[in-house]
């Protein structure tokens, strides 16, 4: 039997094959979601890892089998799931790892309209249901069907984004194996991309490079391919296409608070005065920006059940990550590597500028990026690094996710990881030498753990 406390995640259910998470696991997910949601219909969408055919199979099963009927859209990333729920009006569930190693899968769910289902809205009670284990239906089962819905999700996106009058563009785009090798085919098609490919083939087993491109590592590829290529920029995928990294013409990697910051200035531009929502660790610049530009910026702690909950609840536009993901209100409030992908090109594609030259008013600070540490206790390494700080003068100091303390201009913060004995540390300022200041202060009292 599957260990439950285990699997069950802040935001999703994920772990090893089949030790951890297996058939019998995901059929009771399936059964437990319906009950949950009280669904008459789920949607599902896999990855191409080897074990989410089977596993998207069980979940199905256990849907039936409370009664409720199935659509499988087969083959398909995250956000062309969500599109799926969003505009189905069903719950849905993805079978995928996104970018972890090829032994694990897992499942992320959500209700109608895309809506998510974390921790704090109903992941806990779905696991308490499958642990105590989920009742037998007494009625009719449901039935199951399948529907492609990848030329409905490529077209939805391509009616938020207007790339009808973009200049012919040179694209590198590396899929690391992943489902963007699938969408991005069928959303390029018709518009005027020259697409450079790396790594389209769909494998699992990701033989090239984890398909996690927050590691700068697993974006060197891209970045040979940008400069030997001539491109005009370069976007990577991660597992499950859920997110994008960006790439300039010259190779260098775009932080994605600048993304935040440019996809934001172009919504403010179609819908002035709205809320742009983005997580603390995103730079300073993007509130700045956003300000700028007539917006009402709203801070919020990292993760994406946390910030789909924020984003509808203020009715933002727009919200970003600098885990890179980016969220919309017209793709229901989720997000999509897809669309932000399609917002930079149509930004370049619209001038005779190159990238770096349009995203140099959106960089205003230097940052570490996450750092991770692993210690033994993460609360009270935290709170020695609190009492290093306080009482100096001209500091502010936050508990919304974590501990972020502030100065004039840098700001640190560190918060714990869910799922590992880990510290993440996140460092900005206004130039490298206060930086590596403070970034040495905070991890010399982390390493003394």
């Amino acid at each position: 039997m599957a260990d439950y406390a285990r699997i069950f995640k802040a935001y999703d259910i994920r772990g090893v094959v089949p030790d951890d998470l297996d058939e019998q696991a995901a059929e009771a997910v399936g059964a437990a979601f319906v009950r949950l949601t009280g669904a008459s219909a789920v949607v599902t969408a896999h990855d191409m890892r080897a074990s989410s055919p089977v596993l998207a199979a069980a979940f199905g099963r256990g849907v039936t089998a409370q009664g409720a009927d199935v659509i499988s859209a087969g083959l398909g990333s995250t956000d062309l799931l969500y599109y799926a729920s969003g505009s189905l009006d069903i719950p849905g569930a993805m079978i995928t790892a996104s970018h972890n190693p090829a032994r694990y899968n897992g499942i992320k769910l959500c209700r109608a309209g895309a809506r998510p289902v974390g921790a704090d809205t109903g992941l806990v009670q779905l696991q308490e249901m499958v642990a105590a284990g989920v009742p037998a239906f007494s009625g009719p089962p449901g039935t199951a069907h399948e529907r492609d819905l990848l030329s409905a999700y490529a077209a939805y996106l391509k009616t938020l984004v207007d790339l009808s009058a973009i200049r012919p563009l040179r694209v590198a785009v590396d899929a690391g194996n992943g489902m963007a090798g699938y969408t991005v085919p069928r959303v390029f098609e018709d518009l005027s991309i020259e697409t450079e490919p790396l790594y389209f083939e769909l494998d699992g087993s990701f033989p090239n490079h984890e398909a996690n491109p927050i590691d700068p590592r697993n974006l060197v590829d891209l970045q040979k391919k940008v400069r030997a290529s001539g491109a005009d920029l370069g976007l990577a995928f991660d597992g499950d296409a859920d997110r994008c990294f960006v790439v300039d013409e010259r190779g260098e990697i775009v932080s994605p608070s600048v993304l935040t910051a440019l996809i934001a200035v172009r919504e403010l531009a179609r819908e002035p005065g709205a809320t742009i929502i983005h997580n603390l660790i995103t730079s300073r610049a993007v509130p700045e920006i956003v300000t700028e530009h007539g917006g009402t910026p709203v801070r919020t702690r990292v993760g994406h059940s946390f910030i789909k909950a924020r984003m509808a609840q203020e009715n933002a536009v727009f919200g970003g990550e600098h885990s890179g993901h980016f969220y919309f209100r017209d793709f229901w409030f989720a997000d999509s590597g897809m669309l932000a992908a399609l917002h930079v090109l149509a930004a370049v594609g619209a001038s005779d500028r190159p990238l770096s030259e349009l995203l140099a008013d959106y960089s205003r600070y230097v940052a570490t990026g996450e750092i991770n540490s692993e210690v033994s206790d993460q609360a009270a390494t935290t709170e020695q690094i609190r009492a290093a700080f306080a009482g100096r003068p001209g500091l502010t100091t936050d508990d919304l996710d974590g501990l972020t303390v502030s100065g004039p201009d840098w700001w640190f913060n560190v918060r714990p990881s869910n799922t590992e004995p880990l510290l993440r540390l996140n460092v900005e300022a206004g130039d490298e030498a206060t930086l590596a200041g403070i970034r040495d202060e905070v991890l010399a009292i982390v390493h003394d753990d």
